[in-house]
């Protein structure tokens, strides 16, 4: 069986669902209005929670790995949209640079890579893939299984900087496009660079920018497009507060952080109780920059904060490749009652929804059997499953019925790109810049 949904909850959502897919006239109206005001993000993938009476994007990533667990029929429609993306940025690009990420023994990754390689390359374009990690040195060719289930190809190779470029041994690339979000920091030739055009751009790397500042940008467009259509914005908008100068191995900063984690409890707690919502409010602390899964936990008790143990203590204190947490987001914890049921096991799982440029083209569900409905599932034992996308993802069924699983997923792309726009808003108007 494929991903079930339990709907006894839904309640106020469910009729909101309904009246989005009863007015999707005026609502993609409403969306190109705000793409065309803002300039979206060249890609973006959108992690989703459906807690039933509440769904709200909890991440929206601007260097999406997971290109290989998209479904073999969202292919056509990713690289259309892969091909208006470049288009409206650099229509005469044709030579491009694909920058992955450092891990390239990791299988998933460069099955993720060989799929977006190939993507790229049936957009028109002629794409090489080239390294920033010093230890490659030569050219090496990698094997790779493509969504077809088909036995595929693809070479990486060393980078050089000459003439205010990056390029490899005979091949000279007018565009970079970056699948590394350099966590640790902004190599110095990919700043010395001023003859290429480079997307994503360097501002939207973690290096950067903050999840505090996409969920600020975030709450003001679900208030806009929650006052266009007439619903409550808490509907799909995750509460959230913000902590700085956190050391978790010192303990320093832990008062501020039990006062955040204390009001955000309560918060929940009264919109529960005057929802009657009888579940437990919970928050989940995550670092500020970065992504992988790493430096997040669940609070369920402001008490939990001074008696984490050591392990939980260094599991919150580095993230990818070994950067140190001083920052922190305490977002309310959304639950995921959305399972997949596979054989007699049931598991969690969570949407997450991958939108090019403007354009919703796919996504998959990341399922858990180990993990509870109140638990990150962006872990090692996660698995996907494709979700199962119709009608190019953008425009609902016929039929009104917002239980339909294509109307659901319509509804999943609609909050997809209220998230897109929150980035293209974030990216436009940052605090941050690259120094």
């Amino acid at each position: 069986m494929g991903p079930q949904l339990n709907v006894s909850l839904c309640g106020e959502l469910l009729d909101l669902e309904k009246l989005i897919i009863e007015k999707s006239a005026s609502v993609e109206h409403w969306l190109r209005d705000s793409f065309n005001q803002n300039t979206p993000p060249f890609y973006c993938s959108v992690d989703l929670r459906n807690a039933c009476f509440k769904i709200a994007p909890i991440d929206t990533n601007l260097f999406p790995a997971g290109f290989n667990n998209l479904g073999e029929k969202d292919m056509a429609c990713t690289v259309q949209a892969f091909m208006t993306s470049i288009e409206k940025r650099c229509p005469d690009v044709e030579n491009v640079l694909l920058i992955p990420e450092k891990h390239t023994r990791n299988k998933f990754y460069l099955e993720n890579l060989g799929n977006l390689f190939s993507i790229l390359s049936n957009a028109g374009l002629t794409v090489r893939v080239g390294s920033i990690d010093p230890l490659v040195t030569k050219t090496v060719g990698v094997n790779y299984r493509n969504i077809s289930g088909e036995d595929s190809c693809f070479e990486i190779s060393p980078l050089i900087f000459r003439d205010g470029k990056l390029k490899l041994k005979n091949f000279d690339p007018d565009l970079v496009i970056l699948n590394n979000d350099f966590s640790s920091g902004i190599p110095n030739d990919l700043k010395k660079i001023n003859n290429q055009i480079i997307i994503p751009s360097l501002r939207d790397c973690w290096a950067f920018r903050r999840k505090s500042y996409h969920f600020a940008k975030y709450d003001q467009v679900s208030k806009e497009f929650c006052k266009f259509i007439g619903a409550d914005d808490w509907l799909i908008n995750p509460m959230f507060e913000h902590c700085k100068k956190i050391n978790f191995k010192n303990k320093q900063g832990e008062s501020c952080l039990t006062d955040h984690v204390s009001d955000l409890l309560k918060k929940i707690k009264k919109k529960y109780n005057d929802s009657e919502i009888r579940k437990k409010p919970f928050v989940v602390v995550k670092a500020d920059a970065g992504t992988y899964g790493m430096g997040i936990m669940t609070i369920r008790d402001a008490s939990e904060i001074k008696n984490l143990n050591r392990k939980q203590r260094n599991k919150m204190s580095k993230i990818k490749e070994g950067v140190e947490v001083s920052d922190v987001l305490i977002q309310e914890g959304v639950y995921s009652f959305e399972t997949f049921v596979d054989s007699e096991t049931e598991s969690v799982a969570e949407p997450v929804v991958y939108v090019v440029d403007r354009y919703v083209v796919g996504g998959f569900y990341r399922v858990h059997s180990e993990k509870g409905l109140d638990e990150n599932l962006n872990s090692p034992g996660m698995q996907f499953y494709p979700l199962p996308f119709e009608n190019g993802c953008q425009f609902p069924a016929l039929s009104n019925d917002p239980n339909s699983t294509t109307n659901r997923l319509y509804f999943y792309g609609v909050l997809a790109r209220l998230a897109a726009i929150a980035a293209s808003k974030e990216t436009s108007n940052s605090p941050q810049s690259p120094v």
